[in-house]
């Protein structure tokens, strides 16, 4: 009998074994010619220490063998650079973080088909990319620092007694700051955003480079706000258990912007990059939104309670389109001359 129930509990584990196998056989089904190395490009702070790439990519190779090799790329804006330079000679497979406040050349990218649905954000297939996190853009309060009243609108950020309250960032080297300055021209109009920056200049204490440096100098209470997300304050409930920063709500309404990802049309391991980006956009979500603060993609994702301290603002305004690289120039050139 001891031996009947050996071999049957051996057999049970033989078979168990190869059906995971097979399953994962079937999961990869990668050609022969295929790289075992997949190549992503990503922002700064999607491969940093408190960035999700590390963790992600691990488990990516234990799930199906397949490597994945980070490269750090600055910002988004220079990441889309730096592939527009590269042009074919671009040796990344996969890119991850491309904002929807730029127009994109979609034809430098392979179309396939998302494994989920995104319920709340305006996708368009035809673009070749894919969302994988959304955020609000919102200046947030340090409630550690007494202000004379809490802002509840852009204008009133401009009062007077708001001096060296406010760090901003730079739209010429920033997707954050980029965004601020089109949520401005969406809220105010071209004519009185360029108002508006010129007066928020008077209080604003720095306008740093990157969202990092910004935030950095926010978080070591250098002043009471910055521009950000309302996401933002996820993080530090998460990982440090207070909630001293708070997501503002304007009267002008705000404007969500989108991270994607895309598969170069000329990376010469396609389906292992739709099993990366599969994966980015299934057992990855969770993962993604909360090492990046933001809201996920794919809507069947169960969030954290820690995302009960995010804010979800009553009025979001519609943009229209994504802004052309003339008129995003055309854009940065008003502000370089009524701010700088």
């Amino acid at each position: 009998m001891k031996k009947f129930v050996v071999i049957l509990i051996f057999s049970l584990l033989s078979l168990s074994l190869v059906f995971s196998l097979s399953l994962t056989e079937k999961k990869v089904q990668k050609d022969n010619t295929e790289s075992d190395t997949l190549i992503v490009y990503a922002y700064d702070s999607f491969c940093g220490d408190y960035g999700p790439g590390k963790e992600l990519s691990d488990n990516f190779y234990s799930s199906t063998g397949i490597k994945v090799k980070l490269v750090e790329c600055g910002s988004a804006v220079e990441m889309y650079n730096r592939i527009l330079y590269e042009g074919d000679n671009c040796p990344a497979d996969v890119v991850i973080g491309l904002p929807d406040t730029i127009d994109i050349d979609s034809s430098m990218f392979y179309h396939f088909e998302p494994p989920c649905k995104f319920d709340l954000i305006d996708y368009d297939t035809s673009t070749n990319l894919i969302p994988f996190n959304y955020g609000v853009f919102s200046f947030l309060y340090n409630t550690e620092i007494n202000v004379d009243f809490i802002p509840n609108s852009l204008l009133d950020l401009t009062n007077s007694s708001f001096r060296n309250s406010i760090i901003l960032i730079d739209p010429r080297t920033s997707s954050v700051g980029l965004g601020l300055l089109i949520w401005t021209v969406e809220a105010l109009g071209t004519d009185n955003a360029l108002k508006w920056w010129k007066e928020i200049s008077q209080n604003t204490l720095t306008i740093s480079d990157s969202w990092s440096s910004a935030y950095g100098l926010f978080t070591e209470n250098e002043a009471p706000f910055v521009i950000s997300y309302t996401t933002s304050p996820v993080y530090h409930v998460l990982n440090e258990g207070y909630t001293t920063y708070k997501p503002l709500e304007f009267k002008e309404g705000h404007i969500r912007t989108t991270e994607y990802l895309g598969i170069l049309s000329n990376s010469k391991n396609k389906h292992s990059a739709e099993l990366f980006s599969n994966f980015l956009l299934t057992e990855g979500q969770e993962l993604i939104a909360i090492y990046n603060s933001m809201f996920p993609a794919n809507k069947t994702t169960k969030l954290d309670n820690a995302f009960d301290s995010a804010l979800m603002p009553t009025k979001i305004l519609n943009r229209n389109k994504n802004y052309s690289e003339q008129e995003i120039n055309s854009l940065i050139k008003l502000w370089t001359n009524s701010v700088i």
